[in-house]
């Protein structure tokens, strides 16, 4: 029997809109509160690239930069509710949604930069990422941020040096009881403010890796970084529980493994930018400063007694941390 012309014209639309539907692209949106010269944005842009080709095009992230969609705060809310598909925050913010996190926030955990790394790649890392999974979200990939160091209008060589000084810290319990530990006055304040809060010596000073110091023109304000490297603190990518539940299993595979190649590509930017970084501000003025470390290690010690005494489930976590290599 003939198929009728109208007939012909039903299967035809049936067919293109299946075939629609078969190539639609999902759009994830990505927040994050760094500026695009910034190496987290670059790592977050190579993050987005892999993501559509290892997707097969099903995915296409969308890399909003400059803290546009909210501060790291209001962007991880919002990935709570499933209404933001990603963002990157960092160790610090996230201990106050997910206890595991605040262990990278304690002074002098690693002993090396590679070891620093290696824990990131570890088990235990991982399952510090999978933590926060029935809290809304759940970790993808850690972006090194370096070591964080203090800066102000004055050399910080010692514990000593901090005394009486409004030091603006993240809002982390663990920042702010080590600042407590070395003797400043703890100030948490959004990243956003921090310029325009030392300008004015609302605060004194603030605590940071070098790319963050100088591509936020801190350095503009605060000439002297004195480089104790207290902490080392990894940012982290994450991704609403929501819509990770909607991804087929060939999509998630792909987006954790974009994840995790943009792992160690961040590796690579950030040695790079944090040598730059670190050039530019001796040109623009900047004075760095060598402290000794082993009076910043001391004077933070009964953190770790304390914990172990109190905590001695979470200090295991760090025991773990502590035996990679």
């Amino acid at each position: 029997m003939a198929i009728s012309k109208y007939v012909k014209m039903t299967l035809l639309s049936a067919t293109i809109a299946l075939m629609s539907n078969a190539y639609a692209t999902t759009t994830l949106k990505l927040s994050h509160n760094q500026n695009k010269s910034h190496p987290v944005h670059k790592a977050l842009q190579f993050f987005a690239e892999r993501t559509n080709e290892l997707s097969k095009g099903d995915l296409k992230v969308r890399v909003y930069s400059d803290a546009q969609l909210g501060n790291q705060r209001e962007s991880l809310e919002l990935v709570q509710k499933g209404a933001l598909a990603l963002a990157k925050s960092n160790a610090a913010e996230l201990e106050a949604f997910t206890k595991d996190y605040g262990v990278y926030n304690l002074p002098y955990l690693f002993k090396s930069k590679t070891q620093y790394h290696n824990v990131l790649r570890s088990d235990v890392g991982q399952k510090i990422l999978a933590s926060s999974e029935k809290n809304g979200f759940l970790g993808l990939a850690y972006l090194d941020a370096g070591a964080r160091s203090f800066y102000a209008d004055k050399a910080i060589k010692s514990p000593a040096d901090l005394v009486g000084l409004k030091v603006r810290v993240q809002p982390s319990p663990t920042a702010v009881n080590m600042v407590k530990a070395l003797g400043g006055n703890p100030t948490p304040l959004a990243y956003g403010e921090l310029y325009t809060a030392l300008q004015q010596k609302v605060v004194d000073a603030a605590e940071n890796n070098i790319p963050s110091y100088t591509l936020s023109r801190h350095s503009e304000v605060s000439k002297i970084f004195s480089a104790d490297e207290h902490t080392m603190v990894p940012d982290v990518l994450v991704i609403s529980s929501k819509v990770w539940n909607e991804l087929s299993d060939e999509n998630k595979k792909a987006i954790s493994q974009a994840a995790k190649e943009a792992t160690e590509k961040m590796f690579a930017l950030w040695e790079k930018s944090e040598s730059d970084e670190k050039q530019k501000a001796i040109a623009q003025g900047v004075k760095f400063e060598n402290v000794d470390k082993a009076l910043f290690k001391q004077a933070v010690e009964p953190m770790y007694k304390e914990l172990q005494q109190k905590e001695p489930e979470f200090y295991k976590l760090v025991e773990k941390i502590q035996a990679v290599e």
